[in-house]
Order: C-alpha cells, then structure tokens, then sequence
C-alpha cells in the first residue's frame, strides 16, 4: 500500500515539477538571447523548411478554390459532351481527333430523349478578328450557342438582351459581345443596336455581357455570341462537332444524367459493347480530378525540400547544442553538485533545443504568411492559409528541435560533476 501511494504524485511534487520546467524555459530562452545571431544562423534551415511547407499549402489551397470556381465550374449542375475532352499528351489528342464529329443529329437526340436533364445547350466556336469602322479586335472567340447556353455558363447581360429562341429559328443576325470587345470597338458609346462585323458576316448587337474577368490569365470577356443556326450557317466546317452542355435536375442527378447520355449517344453512334466511348464527357469532378494530380506533384515536391530543410536544419541544431555543452561544462558540473539529477540536465538542453527549433518555426510562419499575403495581393487567386498548415508547421519544427536534442542532452546530464568542474571553458 505504501508504494502504491508513493508512485502517485503528489500536488507538491507536480508543483515542484512545474517549478522545475518554468525554470528550465526560462534558462534556455537567457541562453537563445545571449547569442542572437547564433541562434538566428542556426534556424535558418527550420525556417526555410517552414515557410515552404506553409507557403506551398497556402497557394496550393487557393488554387484549388480558384480552380474549382473559375475553371471547373461548367455550370449549375452541368456537364459538357465533346469530341475530344480532356486530354494530357500527344497519343490521346491525336486518338482524340479521330473520333467522328458530335452532330446536330446527336444534341436533338440528347434533348428530346434524356429525362435527367433541365436543359441541354449546343456549342460551336471558333476565332476571328472583328471591326467596327476603323477599329479592330483580334482573336475574338466566335460562340454559335442555343439561346439556353447562357443561364446554364451563367451569363448575364450589362446592357441589352440575350440571345432568343426567335433568332435561333430564324437564323438571326444578331449578337451579344463581351465587354472586352465593347470597350477596344466603342470606347465610350453604347453598342446597342450597332453592326459589327466578324469575318464574313456582319451581326447587330442586341446586348453587351456582364464582365467577368479572367481565367488563368485568359480573359472571359473577349467574346461575340450569335445564335447557333446562324453559326452554322456561316461559319460551319466539314469537320466542326457540336459541343453539348447538359444540365442535371440537380447535383444528386449529376452521374445519372451522365449515364443516361452515355448510353443514348453510343446507341446513336452504333459503338460496340466493350468499345470506348468515341466521344469524351467532361464533368468538374475531372476536371478537378487532373487539377489534383497535378498539385499532388507539386506538393510531394515541396514535401521533398521541407524535408531537406528540417534534417539540415536539425543537424545545425544538434551541433551548436553539442558546442552548447562544451562550453557550458563548468555550469553543468555545479548545477549537478547542486543536486540537479540527469533528468533536470536531459530537460533543460531538450527544452533549449525544442525552443530553439520552435522559434525558427514561429518565425517561418510569419514570413510564409507575408508570401501568401503578397500573392493575395498580386493576383486575383484567393491565397488562405489553413490552421491546419501552421499546426503541423510548428509541431514538425518542434519535433526536429526534440529529436536532434537529444543526443546533445544525454552527453550533458553522463558528464562527471568533478571532472565538470575542473574543465577550463
């Protein structure tokens, strides 16, 4: 019974205890000023590591909003059916462009048969330059759209109108246009009504887009949408397909409604059983499935050079403790005289170096948080940084302090307490 009770500790034992580390940390942060460009040369490594760690997780976290949002997002609840879809290197593109154009045969036969789908958009595009007058405006992305493409890629008009299922059944010459091209065509003047006139055809605008801004430095604003019959009509080539945009009943639909198109289009185009598709669905969670593969190399990158940083950086650590204990041998030696025991010496130098560590990466946080701040700052990406990131910052750079400490300690608290004091610092 009586040594049961001495292995529980007392409250006087955890308030000495607590004495005892208070103590310690206030030793160990004397020492780390005491030296201050020491201390500051040896967390170079622990800070270089930190504030790559955050830095790369804070635009790595923004990217992916910015992606999501501004890229992925084809639209509410929707997804797009081409001709060659996503692809990643030469071979697909080049087996890609073999597939058979989408027709307009295949988009009525996807509107009139799907049940999962609210609407159904079709698509045709190309480039050209476009003048008014005296003026001109390259590379303008030619859109031929039903007039559903716009609610489905959510645009709006500033000024005007949409197109209608009136210029759509009658081949209309009419456009809308982004605010890019209104503002280099009719600087200062309103476009309504007004011809423009974009490779062989001449169209009257009927509304100017709400501006929208740019993507990955590609602007969204530099665009004339006509109708698709009349897209079709003057700017068809033999082998121009017809992208589709599909919009689900809702976001639980989004794989149905896939399947359900999948199944209508290659019953259309008479593909074999086993067969691959011979045209390509783009849904965001690809998208954002590819978006993913390509940040995952990026962070296993920077997961590579954090980890050269902090065994550096650990390594600087561990020799300026071991110099710490050679000089100190003299302090050692009369503080174990004193009555200090090895577990008050193992303490003291593996709360110095966990400080030490510690410090460098408090202060790699703040100089990842001014990175991201710049970036913020310089670019339209929205750059945060997680509360996850900082934790697993400062909880590595404290590990790395602990464990290269360790050896530095345990050769202070072996050394001789008489030998100790006789030592010459």
């Amino acid at each position: 019974m009586d040594k049961v009770k001495k292995a529980i500790p007392t409250l006087a034992d955890l308030r000495q205890t607590l004495v005892a580390v208070r103590e310690t940390f206030w030793i160990a942060l004397d020492t780390l000023r005491a030296h201050k460009l020491r201390t500051f040369l040896t967390l170079l490594g622990v800070i270089l590591a930190v504030t790559t760690l955050v830095s790369v997780i804070s635009v790595l976290n923004g990217l992916n909003v910015y992606v999501a949002d501004k890229v992925a997002n084809l639209g509410a609840n929707a997804f797009v059916i081409d001709r060659v879809g996503i692809v990643t290197n030469f071979q697909e593109w080049n087996k890609a462009r073999k597939r058979p154009p989408l027709q307009m045969d295949d988009f009525e036969a996807l509107r009139e048969n799907m049940k999962l789908a609210d609407q159904i958009a079709g698509e045709q595009d190309t480039t050209a330059d476009v003048r008014y007058g005296n003026n001109m405006s390259q590379d303008v992305t030619i859109l031929g759209t039903t007039p559903n493409f716009a609610p489905i890629r959510d645009i709006d008009v500033s000024n005007g109108r949409l197109l209608t299922n009136a210029d759509e059944d009658h081949r209309a010459g009419v456009c809308v246009i982004g605010a890019d091209v209104a503002n280099k065509l009719y600087p200062g003047a309103d476009p309504i009504g007004k011809p423009i006139r974009a490779g062989q055809g001449q169209y009257d605008i009927v509304g100017v887009a709400t501006p929208k801004g740019t993507v990955l430095g590609q602007s969204e604003d530099n665009f004339v949408m006509i109708p698709l019959s009349t897209y079709r009509k003057e700017w068809l080539k033999p082998e121009d397909s017809v992208s589709m945009f599909v919009q689900a009943r809702g976001p639980e639909w989004m794989d149905s409604a896939e399947d359900e198109a999948r199944v209508i289009l290659r019953s259309r185009r008479h593909v074999p059983y086993r067969a691959e598709d011979n045209f390509a669905v783009i849904a965001p969670n690809s998208i954002m499935g590819l978006w993913n593969r390509i940040t995952g190399n990026a962070f296993g990158i920077a997961i590579w050079i954090t980890s050269v940083f902090l065994v550096v950086g650990g390594i600087v650590i561990m020799n300026i403790m071991l110099a710490s204990v050679t000089e100190r041998t003299r302090e050692i030696g009369l503080r174990k005289s004193l009555g200090a025991r090895r577990r008050h010496i193992i303490l003291q130098f593996l709360v110095e170096s966990s400080l030490l560590s510690a410090s460098g990466g408090i202060v790699g946080v703040g100089v990842a948080l001014a990175v991201a701040g710049l970036v913020r700052a310089a670019t339209p990406i929205p750059i945060s940084t997680p509360i996850f990131a900082i934790t697993v910052a400062l909880v590595l750079s404290t590990a790395v302090g602990l464990f290269f400490g360790i050896y530095p300690a345990m050769r202070a608290a072996r050394l001789d307490p008489i030998e100790a004091l006789r030592a010459e610092n």
